[in-house]
């Protein structure tokens, strides 16, 4: 039976919320073995709570300016669902209703046009009805969800190589924010966020194992390999090492290049 990996930073998050410290690095290692399966959480909404506790994040300034068209590609779609649910603990950050309505509602049009829209129906009309009232736990609760469930429906279709392309789709919007916050307000301490060399590892060897020739193949699921491969150097270093403001600012640049590929800007 294959071995398989969880990458779940909000466990990571949990643990740094009873330090002053975030950790150095988000290491597979110290995860148990029976916590390992074939998903990744690599945007729960833990992580922007952590950003909270090193500044004052202005949330509605990291979202997006206006929608985006569905893309005729199912590798594009899968990408840029992973951007949208991210967008989606960025607008609950934020505590803007409107907004998480309209990225409810996204969420599901995608989801439609990859065949899971069953799997994530019943969230969308509850992160509807939790953002009229305002209630943010609850609305996290649904996105977080909404994204374990659509892994789950692609899974059972068959698609596992789309489930894993929401997730990094997800990990990228995610990264870009992360760096954004920590540019706008640099701290050593959410400079450190950034050191990642295990999850990256992984990306690239999700793409490279991809089963499908045609989504393997694919201009965008190319061009990401070549960039993750680009991000790794910047991922990566010692325990004395911290990143500095133009390595920050590196990142930012080629995860926001990257995530505007994925939405088509």
């Amino acid at each position: 039976m294959t071995r398989r990996i969880i990458i779940v930073l909000c466990l990571t998050v949990a643990v740094c919320s009873a330090q002053r410290k975030p950790p150095a690095q988000i290491n597979l290692s110290h995860f148990p073995a029976e916590a390992i399966e074939d998903v990744i959480i690599p945007v729960p909404s833990e992580i922007f709570g952590i950003l909270d506790k090193l500044g004052e994040p202005n949330w509605r300034s990291e979202l997006p300016d206006s929608k985006v068209k569905t893309p005729a590609r199912r590798a594009q779609v899968a990408l840029l669902l992973g951007t949208v649910v991210a967008d989606g603990f960025i607008a609950v950050q934020a505590q803007d209703a409107e907004r998480v309505k309209e990225i409810g509602q996204r969420v599901l049009t995608l989801a439609d046009a990859i065949n899971v829209r069953k799997a994530v129906l019943a969230r969308s009309k509850s992160i509807t009805e939790k953002a009229d009232k305002k209630d943010w736990a609850g609305v996290r609760k649904e996105f977080d969800g909404a994204l374990r469930d659509v892994r789950g429906a692609m899974e059972e279709l068959g698609d596992r190589d789309l489930s894993q392309l929401v997730s990094l789709g997800g990990w990228l919007r995610g990264t870009q924010v992360l760096t954004s916050v920590v540019g706008k307000n640099y701290t050593v301490d959410g400079a450190e966020l950034l050191n990642q060399p295990e999850l990256v590892e992984y990306f690239i060897k999700k793409l490279d194992a991809l089963e499908s020739p045609r989504l393997k193949n694919d201009v965008l699921v190319v061009k990401l390999r070549k960039t993750l491969r680009e991000l790794k150097p910047f991922l990566a270093f010692g325990p004395d090492e911290v990143p500095s403001r133009e390595t920050v600012a590196k990142v930012n640049k080629i995860s926001k290049e990257t995530v505007q590929s994925i939405t088509g800007k």
